[in-house]
């Protein structure tokens, strides 16, 4: 499947911002499920390419002098296969091991393992995985508005509602609470018909079934395996180090943002 996408960001504020920068994760990953044909990130300012410790592309925009608007876009052309039962083996080079470090946002706290308790078994195999997404979305349903990129897995779970990178942080707790390793991800769906917006968070875990060992990528959201409908970005521990846009300002007053995506199969348009 050939995606086309458009991501653009706004950014308004109330009164002059001297000083602006932004960690851009808005390229797609060089993954074996994904094959970039064409984009480009635009934006004012300054901005300097690296590849950050978890492997994703990153751009930093510095932007000097007075503003009071900053637009970002990104966009283009990925092409996506369907990783068979979502098995992506090969898609990065770190240590396993390294995904099973707690944060603030994905802690393993009594709540958290009471609830991986019930629904998550010692040495899980895919299918147990995904029971426990299916879990998860019985005990915190979608509610856009919510809760807010700093909440935690604890809260999402105690509030019972929550948006997908809630579902993906309590989804992340839960392996943790059982020496599971998984990791954030974070990037587009064409979610056709549905609600939920096409930018997305899901995860990755490691499994050891009988005839594989390695990564598999669950929408917990769906408590489905990702498939072609995916566009991968970043991962991470959690969201904050796998966000599409992250950064800090001097001055400023108050800020409005607001962000437009578009996620369109070729042909669709």
């Amino acid at each position: 499947m050939i995606l086309n996408i458009r991501h653009q960001t706004d950014y308004h504020y109330t009164t002059t911002v001297a000083y602006t920068i932004q960690q851009l994760r808005l390229t797609p990953r060089r993954e074996p499920t994904q094959h970039t044909l064409n984009w480009k990130v635009t934006a004012p300012g300054r901005c300097h390419f690296y590849t950050d410790a978890w492997g994703n592309a990153t751009h930093v925009l510095t932007l000097t002098g007075d503003h009071t608007n900053v637009r970002v876009i990104a966009e283009g052309r990925v092409q996506t296969i369907s990783p068979d039962q979502g098995r992506i083996q090969g898609s990065g080079e770190l240590k396993a091991l390294v995904f099973t470090v707690p944060t603030t946002l994905t802690e393993t706290t009594d709540t958290v393992m009471s609830f991986a308790a019930q629904h998550l078994k010692p040495s899980a195999r895919s299918h147990d995985l995904m029971d426990l997404a299916s879990a998860i979305m019985g005990s915190v349903g979608y509610q856009t508005g919510a809760t807010g990129v700093a909440s935690t897995a604890t809260e999402a779970l105690l509030l019972g509602h929550g948006v997908c990178q809630d579902h993906a942080h309590l989804f992340i707790a839960c392996c943790h609470s059982r020496g599971i390793p998984a990791r954030y991800v974070s990037g587009y769906l064409d979610a056709g018909i549905q609600d939920h917006a096409a930018t997305h968070a899901w995860v990755d875990v490691w499994v050891e079934d009988v005839d594989y060992s390695g990564w598999i990528s669950i929408d917990v959201t769906h408590a489905c395996f990702q498939d072609e409908r995916y566009c991968r970005l970043a991962v991470g521990r959690d969201y904050e180090t796998a966000a599409p846009v992250r950064g800090v300002r001097r001055g400023g007053g108050t800020e409005s943002m607001s962000a437009h995506v578009t996620v369109t199969p070729e042909g669709m348009r």
